[in-house]
């Protein structure tokens, strides 16, 4: 098949290769024919260059996370990679039948009557039924009117576009916003079924360590890939970080040694939360010897110099509407200076909770009695102080050139350099940032108002990694009491020491520590349940049932693999991790070419073992489901 080229502005072309032909200058560590390439990429923004001089691969299987702070042009990347955005430089090459899909962050859904209007709509849209399949898996009615759609709705509308369009490179840019726990999981499931490849911008730390298999790290206009996924992401750009610290010491210019106090402010917070980290636990201990038996959601009796702290006391609460029950007998004594984790399904009850805690809606019974010394700020995603036209002076200070920081004057340009910002952004207007500088700033401002209990709605949508480690250093040095809603699972494990799970039932369970030892709770207490219904069903006659199917009985093969084959899946993701470990030291690879070609067939043969293997789990799982049904 012969090449076919469309010339685009200035000189840079989109050419389509036949497979054969795909590779032009595949890199060295691809063990298989990339099915995307961007030769020399380059994409001029404003007065400057945004990107120049850019080579990108992606192969058939990888799972890449696109990692950068807030600003250098993540979702313009992810654009140009769609082809939705034109490079001012460079040649895209695309493998011919190659269906690139990509989910935007806010989805445009204005144009449509209904959400499944918007879900099958295009001359390439996936057929209705399809869509629907997926939207029953979400949850999501896609006969909903678009107008009066929710984030969370639109999220999963676009959602069921994207994976009914069967993708073969699948582009994904903050995919879990806006969406719950629930649906988060599914998504996990189903791009670790997925058989193509995806690039994902995320977040969502937990998200990106599940999946990624490949970290591309955009920073600076420079893009550096490494064959690690995003659990290996901290120890190479902390390597990368140092040396480049190394390198400007050698320099005599201030200038250049400045250029990198960023870098050196990210690794020197890493290591402060670490130490954090470690005074958390001890909160969560306390904690938890403060919280009695499992299910009683009750407190031990409290001395009086424990009641002096208590800033928020809630005594058999209930609220329900209409003949839905909301929350039911919840009791708890929150603490001042507690940092308390709300989590649960969207519609569960984490708003009215909130609302109730804060004394914003009354409960239907029991009370809920406030300090009187309570000051409070929420911080949401309403960004109603960001007008557009305003600058960043006007928003932080009111167009002064200092701040008052919670009873500390501080100059803002100062102050900005604290959220990572670059000083010289003090005149830049709010409609230039990105959606995560906007937040950031919003941030900054409420952070400096004087309060002792702050209340965070999702805070962690919009925002880049090194953003997250500045939130949660600001977390920890907070004085006051804090409440947080969010689905972020490794942001509430690094910064609550209390999370309140509710199951949509009325019931909430109360645990000293994050998402992660609730959901230890959840899977203790779903087990028991799980094995007497094995003994009921095993102990029924068949005759009880004639017209039920027939059941499927393992044979001992599939049993002996249905046992085992967990603990191998666990055991090659040990393999995977060591391996990926090793191959982040950004010398291994021209120091030792031959033992990073070693690791990087291992891991291939890993990952092709570990997908058959959980295959093969999911084939036995479902015959054993049939034969308990």
């Amino acid at each position: 098949m012969p090449a076919k080229a469309a010339m685009t502005k200035d000189g840079g072309s989109t050419i389509w290769l036949a497979p054969a032909l795909a590779t032009p200058y595949p890199p060295a560590h691809m063990s298989q024919p990339p099915i995307f390439a961007f030769e020399n990429l380059a994409l001029q923004q404003g007065g400057g260059w945004l990107f120049q001089d850019i080579d990108l691969f992606i192969g058939a299987r990888d799972r890449l996370a696109l990692i950068g702070r807030n600003g250098a042009g993540k979702t313009t990347l992810m654009k140009l990679v769609a082809g939705t955005v034109e490079a001012d430089k460079g040649n895209r090459v695309v493998v011919p039948g190659t269906n690139i899909v990509m989910l935007e962050q806010d989805p445009d859904v204005s144009a449509f009557d209904r959400l499944v209007d918007f879900a099958v709509h295009g001359v390439k849209g996936p057929p209705e039924y399809a869509v629907r399949a997926i939207a029953d898996q979400l949850g999501i009615n896609l006969d909903r009117e678009a107008k009066t759609a929710s984030g969370g709705e639109k999220r999963r509308a676009a959602i069921c576009r994207a994976l009914a369009s069967e993708p073969d490179l699948l582009l994904l840019d903050e995919p879990t916003n806006h969406l719950d726990l629930a649906a988060i999981e599914w998504l996990e499931e189903w791009l670790t079924r997925y058989r193509g490849a995806f690039m994902v911008i995320s977040h969502d730390r937990t998200f990106l360590t599940r999946l990624t298999r490949q970290t591309f790290w955009l920073d600076r206009g420079l893009l550096r890939r490494n064959e690690i996924g995003f659990g290996g992401y901290d120890a190479w750009t902390e390597r990368v970080f140092a040396e480049d610290a190394r390198n400007a010491d050698r320099l005599d210019a201030k200038l250049k040694i400045e250029a990198h106090w960023l870098e050196r402010g990210v690794t020197a917070r890493r290591k402060r939360n670490q130490g954090r980290l470690a005074k958390l636990w001890e909160m969560r201990a306390a904690r938890a010897a403060m919280i009695g038996p499992q299910g009683t959601a009750k407190l031990a009796a409290a001395s009086d110099d424990s009641k002096t702290k208590t800033v928020i006391s809630a005594q058999n609460v209930g609220k329900s509407f209409g003949d839905r029950t909301i929350i039911k007998d919840f009791t708890l004594r929150i603490q001042r200076g507690d940092r308390i984790g709300i989590v649960g399904a969207n519609g569960t009850g984490k708003t009215t909770l909130i609302r109730m805690l804060t004394g914003e809606t009354e409960p239907d019974t029991g009370s809920i009695t406030l300090s009187p010394t309570l000051t409070g700020i929420v911080i949401d995603q309403q960004r109603k102080l960001l007008t557009p036209e305003k600058r960043v002076r006007d928003v932080l200070a009111d167009g002064s050139d200092w701040i008052d920081v919670r009873g500390v004057r501080k100059h803002v340009q100062g102050y900005l350099k604290e959220f990572l910002f670059d000083p010289a952004l003090i005149e830049a207007r709010i409609g230039s940032l990105s959606g995560g500088e906007q937040s950031r700033i919003l941030l900054a401002r409420e952070f400096a108002r004087e309060a002792n209990l702050l209340v965070l709605d999702e805070p962690t949508n919009d925002l880049d990694l090194e953003t997250l480690d500045l939130l949660q250093e600001v977390i920890a040095d907070y004085d006051g009491t804090v409440l947080i809603v969010s689905h972020d699972r490794d942001f509430l494990d690094r910064t609550v020491n209390l999370t309140l799970g509710l199951d949509g039932s009325g019931h909430v369970d109360i645990i000293a520590g994050g998402y992660a030892d609730w959901e230890e709770k959840r899977d203790k207490r779903d087990k028991p349940a799980v094995k007497k219904a094995e003994k009921t069903v095993s102990t029924e006659p068949a005759a009880a049932a004639p017209s039920a199917p027939k059941k499927v009985k393992l044979t001992y093969k599939d049993q002996r693999d249905y046992d085992l084959l967990p603990k191998r899946i666990t055991e090659i993701d040990t393999e995977i991790a060591a391996a990926e470990q090793e191959m982040s030291n950004p010398d291994l690879y021209t120091q030792n070419p031959a033992r990073f070609s070693e690791l990087t067939t291992k891991t291939e043969s890993l990952r092709a073992e570990k997908d058959a293997a959980e295959e093969r789990w999911l084939e036995l799982a479902m015959m054993v489901e049939d034969s308990l049904s």
